[in-house]
Parts: structure tokens; sequence; C-alpha cells
């Protein structure tokens, strides 16, 4: 295969496994951490109404789901890439960070979380995933 179609390659997969781990953590999250009784998670504007009332260990899964996804991404571009990985595990990063951006401002969160989630869960997961993954050359 043409090793720029399959460093392409490796970034789609990245994304998507990534995703696919960020939403599974997401997924299960309500069932290991409760969110406050009365909260309708299941909405946007569930979500808003219930933020306030939201305590540190609800905001676990979320950190986790946004790290392990770009983790799990990254390592996955690293895993697939011929070459450039450690370049295309931070592009992995860097989208998820930008979404990341885009769901601070779609979902506000305490500035504590929003800050500790868009400093350590993505770009330091890439990372790490370059340390544990990359092929030594």
């Amino acid at each position: 295969m043409n090793p720029i179609l399959r460093n392409i390659l490796a970034v789609i997969a990245g994304l998507f496994i990534g995703g696919v781990v960020n939403n599974i953590l997401i997924l299960i999250s309500g069932s290991i951490i409760p969110a406050p009784n009365g909260a309708d998670v299941s909405t946007r504007e569930g979500l808003l109404a219930a933020m306030p009332f939201f305590e540190p260990k609800n905001f676990i899964f979320p950190f986790l789901a946004h790290a392990l996804g770009t983790f799990a991404g990254s390592g996955t571009a690293i895993k697939i890439a011929v070459s450039n990985q450690t370049k295309l595990a931070f592009v992995v990063g860097a989208f998820f960070l930008l979404a990341g951006i885009i769901m601070v401002t779609i979902l506000p969160s305490p500035v504590w979380f929003t800050i500790t989630d868009l400093v350590l869960a993505y770009i330091p997961m890439s990372y790490l995933a370059v340390k544990l993954f990359r092929k030594k050359v």
C-alpha cells in the first residue's frame, strides 16, 4: 500500500478508535458514578441544568474518556503508520484537543475541570502513546 495512503488511514483509524473508546467510557460512566438525583443527562439541556449539581467525582469518567480516547487513538495511528509516527500521533491528539475545546464552549464545565481536561487529557496522552508505542529506528 502507498505509504502516504497508509499514513492517512492511520490517522482516520486513530480518530475512529479513539472516538469509540471515548464513547464507551461516557456510556458506562453513569452506571459507575451516577449523576445527581433527579438529573436528566440524556439531553444537552438536561446536562446543562444538572451541571451545577455535579461533584468532582462526576467528572472522573469524562476526563478518562478524553484521555484514554486520545491515548488509544494516538497509539492506533502509531501502530498503523509507515512513517512519521510521532507527527501522526500528535495530529490525532490535536483533533481530540480541538473537539475538547469545542465541547467546553458547547457544554460549559467548572473552570478547574476545563483547565485540567484541556491541559492533561489530549497532548500529554499523545506524548505518552509516542513514548510507549513508537517504532524505534
